[in-house]
């Protein structure tokens, strides 16, 4: 087994937060702005007056999005050069966000019951420790909060994933392996749909494989209630726009979302 700690992910967060910053800020992560964020706002609904934990926030994209519907919040990230990012941004256009270097599987500079909704875009699959993420998050959550969190869906997203292609070249069927195997790995990929594609250097990413059951058995075990999962697809528009995105729409799901309750206390 290759060991990877948080401390070994924030150094290559570190190291990818410069180039990160800067396409996301342009509107260059195409798949999270038409595919995963479109969906997961609808999930989450209003967060008018609710203090919100984004539990790895990066550099903050998404966190300001939710401060300017109205939400009071704190953002965590393990990578130190994304955090002063975020407060960089913070700084120059000042929306009220909290930024702080910390795991989300161990928030201990957090109280018991301190949010009304944790939402974590994209990070879990990133962390070697989901049990504690998940027991930690209870924790920090008021009884009747909510949890909501995407991830790549770890049934199609494996180390084992490659496309079948037809003579055009567009992908019509998936091909899946090792979805059991529990090795972590580092994944290289860049921003294909951002016009420097060519010139960027390669994002380097720990990837934690963890089976569905185990995403959703930790919930159920830390008392946690199901309320709702999604696999978005891009719309029919947006493939037309982008022919490139329509095996995600046809095939295979790209992004799984979930939804989860704290249980209110009994009466």
């Amino acid at each position: 087994m290759i060991e990877m700690s948080d401390a070994d992910v924030a150094m290559y967060w570190d190291a990818n937060s410069s180039t990160w910053a800067n396409q996301v800020r342009r509107g260059f992560d195409t798949y999270r702005e038409l595919i995963n964020n479109p969906s997961i706002f609808e999930m989450i609904g209003s967060v008018a007056d609710k203090d919100i934990l984004d539990a790895g926030c990066g550099e903050g994209h998404n966190t300001r999005k939710l401060a300017r519907m109205g939400g009071h919040l704190t953002g965590i990230d393990i990578s130190p050069k994304m955090i002063e990012f975020a407060k960089r941004e913070e700084t120059t256009a000042p929306l009220g966000i909290s930024y702080r270097e910390c795991s989300f599987s161990s928030m201990e500079i957090f109280g018991d019951q301190r949010f009304d909704l944790v939402v974590a875009f994209m990070s879990f699959m990133d962390g070697p420790n989901y049990p504690d993420a998940i027991k930690e998050i209870y924790r920090v959550l008021r009884p009747g909060g909510y949890l909501v969190f995407s991830i790549t869906h770890p049934c199609f997203l494996t180390e084992g994933i490659s496309w079948i292609k037809d003579e055009n070249g567009h992908g019509q069927r998936v091909s899946v392996g090792n979805y059991f195997k529990k090795t972590p790995y580092v994944d290289k990929w860049k921003f294909s749909m951002s016009p420097e594609s060519e010139s960027l250097p390669e994002f380097e990413v720990p990837y934690f494989p963890r089976t569905l059951s185990e995403y959703i058995n930790e919930l159920i075990s830390a008392g946690f209630l199901l309320v709702e999962l999604r696999e978005p697809r891009p719309t029919e528009e947006v493939c037309k726009e982008m022919p490139k995105l329509e095996k995600w729409r046809k095939h295979a799901a790209i992004f799984l979302q979930v939804k989860a309750r704290k249980a209110r206390k009994a009466k």
